[in-house]
């Protein structure tokens, strides 16, 4: 999916909601865990209820691989249904993955050949040839962890180096890599103060921003200092939706809860 189509989405959508996959199987509802393949029943009936609220999913990878061949293939499941039934929506593998290039290339391989995801989250901590095997793929995007909504980001992200925080030195270097413009990048929430200066770096990129709803973002901050002319926001919550009920109607429950972050999204892009 191009930029111009995310674009296109949310305008249509009004809405700039990306809905967490994050599959418990402690939390989910009980029943569930009769069925066959209750992470992606689970999901499925999440995707059904939300698609018409939102223009992004990310199922964060580590909730799949705990359940070993069984999550995986769940996930895989997850992400062809989304495929095949809502191609218009956009698709994020929160991995976080960066290694040396050659494993990078194999990772990248994995969430964009095998699983066809529109975009994966890399960490950039081993540089440039860690991240550009992942660039290199046309039509897909590289979504960089920059400055993120745990309160360990302060331990090394914001460190000054140089009369500079670290996290500033990331996007300033990665826009000198091969394939840039294939780049996102991951900003939380909870740290919407830092998104004026974030802007003048990165000023019409396209941020992930988790940590609305229970980590306590706020998203008219978020909005406020962070929102472009083509909007270059994916507001991302997880927890506040998918498990706003454990009963029989939690997906109804968690389109309701889509559809009140919806609808504040609506307001602000008509404002």
């Amino acid at each position: 999916m191009t930029t111009t189509q995310l674009i296109t989405q949310i305008r249509k959508k009004k809405s700039f909601l990306c809905i967490g996959l994050d599959v418990d199987l402690q939390k989910i509802p009980k029943f569930l865990l009769e069925t066959d393949d209750p992470i992606f029943e689970f999901n499925k009936a999440i995707i059904d209820a939300t698609h018409h609220l939102a223009v992004a999913y990310k199922p964060n990878t580590a909730f799949y691989e705990a359940y070993g061949i069984k999550g995986w293939q769940a996930l895989e499941k997850t992400i062809q249904y989304l495929n095949t039934n809502h191609p218009e929506i956009f698709t994020i593998a929160d991995a976080k993955r960066g290694d040396i290039g050659n494993t990078s290339s194999m990772y990248a391989k994995a969430f964009f050949e095998d699983l066809a995801f529109d975009s994966v989250t890399v960490a950039p901590y081993m540089g440039k040839d860690s991240v550009e095997p992942f660039l290199a793929f046309q039509g897909k995007h590289t979504i960089l962890l920059a400055l993120t909504s745990n309160q360990g980001a302060f331990d090394f992200q914001t460190k000054i180096i140089a009369d500079k925080e670290v996290y500033k030195h990331v996007l300033e270097t990665s826009k000198t890599w091969k394939n840039s413009e294939n780049l996102m990048y991951v900003v939380g929430a909870t740290k919407a103060s830092f998104l004026g200066e974030i802007r003048e770096i990165v000023p019409e990129s396209f941020l992930l921003v988790p940590g609305v709803g229970a980590q306590g973002g706020n998203l008219q901050d978020v909005c406020k200092y962070g929102m472009t002319d083509n909007i270059g926001l994916l507001i991302n919550s997880s927890r506040g939706i998918i498990y706003a009920s454990t009963e029989v109607d939690f997906a109804s429950a968690a389109a309701k809860k889509a559809a009140e972050l919806q609808s504040q999204m609506t307001a602000i892009l008509e404002a």
